[in-house]
């Protein structure tokens, strides 16, 4: 029901779903090498279709919306108006996109969050809108379908045949 609705918040901001499942694509690539996009944008759409990720979208989305009109209270507007560095509650609220599939989403939401690459920094550089929440609502997405899309590829067993073999080989030369 709210899919559809997130999915048009989303679009009406400035933020499609490919560019989501770039980040996606961006962060685990150099661990999956058949990774293909289609793959991404599908686990974007599956996290995007979670309950409580739609309702921090639709929460984040309304107050960055509610800024812009300056129909918040002081202070809040002003920490709103200048994004303010110290005031997190828009991390926190991400928080509940991030632990959706797991820790390894915290990690990834930090790179993100930190180096704004794509989509990120198009939003964290706009003039005319306020993206306190957005920016890193859209992390907190590409970060939790990024690790749905780790969790799919447990190459654990793999990588400790390699290291054996590879060091099997070392105590043979």
């Amino acid at each position: 029901m709210f899919y559809q609705h997130v999915v048009q918040c989303l679009e009406n901001r400035g933020v499609k779903i490919e560019e989501i499942a770039r980040l996606v694509y961006e962060l685990q690539a150099p661990y999956i090498s058949e990774l293909e996009m289609e793959e991404c944008i599908e686990s974007v759409q599956s996290v995007l279709k979670k309950r409580e990720v739609q309702h921090a979208i639709i929460t984040g989305i309304s107050l960055d919306q509610l800024a812009e009109q300056r129909l918040l209270p002081e202070p809040l507007q002003t920490i709103m108006e200048v994004d303010e560095p110290l005031y997190g509650v828009d991390e926190i609220l991400t928080l509940s996109i991030i632990h959706v599939y797991g820790s390894i989403g915290l990690t990834s939401f930090g790179y993100l969050d930190k180096d704004k690459q794509g989509i990120l920094r198009k939003l964290n550089n706009h003039d005319k809108q306020i993206h306190v929440f957005l920016d890193d609502l859209v992390a907190g997405v590409a970060a939790a379908a990024s690790a749905r899309i780790a969790h799919d590829y447990p190459d654990v067993e793999r990588y400790f045949t390699d290291r054996a073999r590879d060091q099997q080989g070392s105590f043979m030369n």
